[in-house]
């Protein structure tokens, strides 16, 4: 299994750096840049014009490998990562419709708020009940810290995991706003996923996992600081599609409250100053939602806030494992 894992990665990480190669230039010739809202920090505008939709380079190094290393899971009747990459796809489409938006209008606004809710909330409910169709999940719901389980009602179960998946895919979104932050404060994420699976010899999820790790190293080299190519709503919808996946997967969706910490501060910081906001009649909590922004205000340089995320996330990663890896006895 740990050659499989690591076939995974790699394979994942040279297609993705391939890709993204061409991908890149391609991009900027069809004119299919970023637009930069007018409200955001001033010198962001610079960035006005770098291409997006970057996603879509990771997205085939991920496909590369779940239908290559992935192959004999499919033979062996084992479709986990197969679901996973289906529901993630989805999300992804609904990205590119948003990107699209966005570039045809030259403006920062694509879908609305109502129409990217209501598709993610049919693509979180399919996929509840395909997992539960197949005996992936069951309506439990497992704490992992204290390693016991709550038994709930199918429709209650159904109902937070809805909440769940839709909550979490946006909040990676918000977290997707300087370059490389997304993609880093992800990378210990799907290093931990895929840690957790070997350990558990969850083999389909492995292999996704990896092959998430491995696009996401591969797409850094042209996200990071100062960033060549966005990925775009098209990636940061897949990338929370696919963090949501796993965690629904490995039947532990409680593992996104620790694992996100980083997704769900830069969201409730977003919320808290909206709220705060209307409240008041205008005064602000932060300088600027969300919290990366308030910490670029701050005199935080992108660098920095991308090295204490990305660590404080690896941190939570790991204490994760710790609490999660034994679960079956291993």
């Amino acid at each position: 299994m740990t050659t499989t894992l690591i076939l995974s990665f790699i394979i994942s990480f040279v297609v993705t750096t391939v890709v993204a190669a061409v991908l890149v230039p391609y991009l900027r010739k069809i004119k299919a840049g970023q637009s930069i809202k007018k409200d955001g920090p001033t010198w962001h505008m610079s960035k006005q014009g770098t291409p997006t939709m970057g996603g879509l380079a990771f997205i085939a190094g991920i496909v590369g490998s779940c239908f290559s290393i992935g192959l004999l899971c499919i033979k062996n009747g084992q479709y986990e990562h197969i679901f996973m990459l289906g529901f993630s796809l989805i999300f992804a489409v609904i990205g590119f419709l948003d990107d699209y938006e966005k570039l045809k209008k030259k403006e920062n606004t694509g879908l609305t708020a109502l129409q990217k809710f209501a598709l993610q909330l049919a693509a979180a409910v399919a996929f509840i009940l395909l997992l539960r169709y197949f005996g992936i999940v069951r309506p439990n719901l497992y704490i992992p810290f204290l390693d016991i389980t709550i038994l709930m009602r199918e429709d209650l179960y159904l109902i937070l995991a809805a909440f769940i998946i839709v909550g979490t895919v946006n909040a990676v979104n918000i977290t997707d706003g300087i370059d490389g932050l997304v993609t880093g404060v992800t990378l210990p994420v799907a290093a931990c996923y895929a840690a957790i699976a070997f350990s558990w010899g969850y083999m389909a999820q492995g292999i996704f996992a990896a092959a998430l790790t491995g696009g996401l190293a591969g797409f850094l080299i042209y996200n990071f600081y100062p960033a060549k190519v966005f990925m775009g709503d098209t990636g940061s919808l897949f990338l929370g599609g696919a963090v949501c996946a796993l965690a629904f997967s490995l039947d532990m969706p409680l593992i996104l409250i620790p694992l996100g910490i980083v997704y769900i501060v830069e969201t409730m910081s977003d919320i808290i100053q909206i709220i705060y906001f209307k409240v008041t009649h205008g005064k602000r909590i932060f300088k600027m939602a969300p919290l990366h922004h308030h910490l670029e205000m701050c005199g935080w340089k992108e660098k920095k806030i991308f090295a204490v995320f990305t660590a404080i996330t690896f941190v939570m990663a790991v204490v994760v494992w710790s609490a999660v890896h034994g679960r079956y006895g291993a």
